[in-house]
């Protein structure tokens, strides 16, 4: 029993100190507002502002030096919207962009008067999407840097006048006597400890609509007492010029705080005796209580009562007051959110009527409680919508100019599509694919809900023709890569240098518009469902015929919703980069050998053949005939080129090397040989021209073929040893530079070969 009394009394006591939280004086809670006045001096959208920047940080430009940037920038949301939720909502890079920059706007003092709309089609997450947010705002409220600070009076019962000490003993003896002869009251021990308690000598009035306590000092005053107050000059110098503080010197408390506050000063007379009975309590939000979160579904039907009222209260109010029309503590139920979040799921049924009735205060920002009586909501109001349900809002352009409609369509970037299915299918799912091929499933999934013409990529890319190798007729997968904040290196230099801001701005742009079509999320877990039980299986990973196949012979019913040709070119595109991937692993170059060729080439190209000479770069001696240069010139150029060709080629490297390389760049710039622009052109030439031969074994070696097959089966020790020390050397090679598994490089060996994509893309 000791050891339970122990634990249960360590549980009260860390409930006490995390629970309850006593009010401090005025005076204490302006100590602490002149020290952190960063915590303090905050609405609630610089509070939600705050919060969502603690977890998600500052985003990412890849491309910040890159003059033509646009800041599309990568913003982890994990911490935000994933961690710790039932519900995962994985936001991609689009959507993060337009979130943010409205966030960002927060803290500019733009938003108020504003009703904020998610729209997107149904399967989007918008109500995970807000339901993960609200429930990470209001545990940010429980921690020191979201402390929300809230008005609570306490009026003194004996400096009101209201009851004497002898008067109050008097009174409390006559009720203990009326109460001991009750027949009603408890048992002794209960009727004991209720007639001991003490009698509380203040009356706790708390601000229904959660005033922060600053705003109890006059506005003619609250400049020259924050001047006094803070000591951060840099914050008291953005609290005096900045939109976003226009708040603390412009809105009033409560209609009940300060009726208050003038009636106890023509009471007491005295601003010290008044503001003695102010005081601030933590104010922590919670959602199932309606406290500072009110969240309503179509089905909550609306309550009949308009006007709240505390009866008992109010009477106790009057006693004190010594009158019942001075404070009338009535309020609506706007009040509980009045610097809190007002959230509408879906607009329709009931929050049709709730919707509607939101028109005034957001352009007054003041809500009539009774006809004589207003009281302030400067609530942050959120909203969710389905796209046919825009008809919902009416046709009031006051109202609609107060509406700031912000996208969530289905997910657009592949990389965040492929985060969803693993979270619904484990991590270990892309464990089953070949590198990159669940993407790629991915990217058909979101061709489907992207606009197959568009005239921002159109306007960009002059010759499609030159990126068959990479993309689609359409450049629907160059748009993906854009949408995932990639400029892929495969384009031309002129391509690049096209790719301004203005038309960086119009292609992300066209993101407004996609996502409200094609395959659902919850269409797209399925299909991958289907797919995963069909494939994954026997041990096979899954490679991208397997998911052409699907969607061409499985499943055609799909292909109508797929853009015709984007499957082929998908395909093609995976082909040409593994080829590439192969080809590279394949390669075993000695780069000091290459540079020891290039430096001898450039070295002889300034004498005439039929001399020898001692290369001053590598001190080989050399015998400079045409041989010499034939020999060289096939390693860096190929086979293909003719013996006048070759000549021409010798002679402008001679006219640069000459002109450009000795004189400009090794003399005056003080450049070696092997920095110089001539070197690095040659030696890109014989790089290219030696990975062009590295397939040689694929293409004429058929034991080459079979030992990739045999890879790790008994089978493969029965080859060579040159060949089996080859074939290693390439499946090394892929699981270094290209992340692939032991398994995953045997078979895209085996997939490269039995598709023949060394002949299907000959010299690419």
């Amino acid at each position: 029993m000791d050891s339970v009394e122990n634990v249960f009394s360590s549980l009260y006591q860390r409930i006490r100190e995390r629970e309850h939280r006593l009010p401090i004086t005025y005076q204490e809670f302006m100590a602490l507002a002149g020290g952190q006045p960063t915590i303090v001096f905050r609405n609630i959208f610089q509070r939600l502002h705050d919060m969502i920047k603690s977890h998600v940080g500052e985003g990412i430009n890849e491309y910040a030096d890159d003059p033509e940037s646009i800041n599309y920038a990568y913003y982890d949301c994990n911490s935000l919207l994933v961690e710790g939720a039932d519900h995962p909502f994985f936001a991609d890079r689009l959507f993060a962009n337009r979130f943010m920059n409205h966030i960002n706007s927060f803290r500019h003092g733009i938003p108020q008067n504003r009703i904020y709309v998610f729209e997107g089609p149904h399967g989007c997450g918008k109500s995970t999407f807000l339901n993960n947010l609200l429930m990470k705002f209001e545990q940010y409220t429980k921690t020191a840097e979201g402390s929300t600070y809230e008005t609570v009076w306490r009026l003194d019962k004996k400096e009101l006048g209201v009851l004497t000490e002898h008067e109050s003993l008097a009174l409390i003896n006559q009720l203990r006597s009326l109460a001991e002869n009750s027949p009603l009251m408890p048992r002794k021990a209960q009727r004991d400890q209720i007639l001991s308690a003490p009698s509380k000598e203040y009356l706790e009035v708390p601000c229904p609509s959660h005033d922060n306590p600053i705003l109890l000092i006059p506005k003619s005053y609250r400049r020259e007492v924050f001047e006094g107050l803070i000591q951060d000059e840099e914050f008291k110098q953005k609290l005096f010029t900045e939109k976003q503080y226009e708040w603390v010197f412009r809105e009033n408390p409560c209609t009940i705080c300060l009726s208050l506050y003038q009636t106890l000063l023509d009471l007491l007379d005295s601003p010290a005796k008044v503001f003695e009975m102010v005081y601030a309590r933590r104010y922590e939000f919670n959602r199932r209580l309606g406290q500072g979160i009110s969240v309503f579904n179509p089905g909550d039907r609306i309550t009949r009562a308009a006007v709240i009222t505390n009866e008992m209260l109010q009477g106790q109010i009057n006693t004190l007051v010594k009158d019942s029309n001075r404070v009338k503590y009535i309020y609506s139920r706007y009040a509980n959110t009045n610097n809190g979040i007002f959230a509408l799921m879906d607009v329709k049924d009931h929050n049709k009527d709730r919707f509607a009735n939101l028109h005034g205060i957001i352009s007054e920002g003041v809500h009539k409680v009774e006809e004589e009586i207003e009281e302030n909501v400067n609530s942050l109001f959120l909203a969710l919508m389905n796209p046919e349900d825009l008809d919902n809002i009416g046709d009031n352009q006051s109202f609609i100019d107060r509406i700031t409609f912000i996208k969530i369509p289905y997910v657009l970037d592949f990389n965040t599509e492929v985060k969803i299915y693993k979270n619904v299918f484990g991590d270990e799912v892309e464990g089953h694919f070949l590198p990159r091929v669940l993407q790629n499933f991915a990217k058909v999934v979101i061709a489907t809900r992207m606009q197959e013409q568009s005239e921002g990529m159109k306007e960009w890319i002059n010759d499609v023709k030159a990126y068959q190798l990479f993309c689609d007729k359409n450049l629907q997968l160059l748009k993906m890569d854009i949408y995932t904040g990639v400029i892929p290196p495969w384009l031309s230099q002129e391509d690049r240098k096209r790719f301004t801001a203005r038309r960086r701005k119009a292609i992300i742009g066209e993101s407004e518009t996609e996502g409200n079509k094609g395959f659902s999320g919850r269409d797209s877990l399925l299909i991958l469902n289907e797919f995963h039980s069909a494939y994954a299986k026997n041990g096979k990973l899954v490679n991208m015929d397997m998911v052409y196949n699907f969607f061409r012979e499985r499943r055609r019913d799909l292909l109508t919703s797929i853009p015709e040709g984007f499957l082929d070119s998908l395909v093609s595109s995976y082909n040409y980069t593994v080829l590439q991937e192969v080809k590279e692993s394949l390669y075993y170059y000695n780069e000091e050998r290459i540079s020891r060729d290039i430096q001898n080439y450039l070295f002889a190209s300034n004498f005439e053949s039929g001399t020898s000479e001692r290369c001053v770069y590598t001190g080989e001696n050399l015998d400079i005939c045409e041989d010499f240069f034939e020999g060289l010139e096939r390693r860096i150029l190929g086979s293909g080129l003719s013996e006048g060709q070759r000549k021409s080629f010798r002679r402008e490297i001679q006219n640069q090397y000459a002109s450009k390389t000795l004189t400009q760049e090794m003399l005056l710039e003080g450049k070696t040989i092997t920095e110089t622009t001539v070197f690095q052109t040659l030696r890109e030439r014989y790089v290219h021209n030696l990975k062009e031969k590295v397939m040689d074994p694929f293409l004429k070696n058929e034991n080459f073929r079979r030992a990739i097959k045999d890879f790790a089966t008994e089978a493969f020790k029965t080859y060579d040893k040159r060949i089996r020390e080859e074939v290693n050397f390439l499946m090394q090679n892929l699981k270094g530079k290209f992340g692939y598994s032991a398994q995953g490089a045997k078979e895209v060996c085996i997939y490269v070969i039995d598709n023949d994509l060394a002949t299907k893309f000959g010299s690419a």
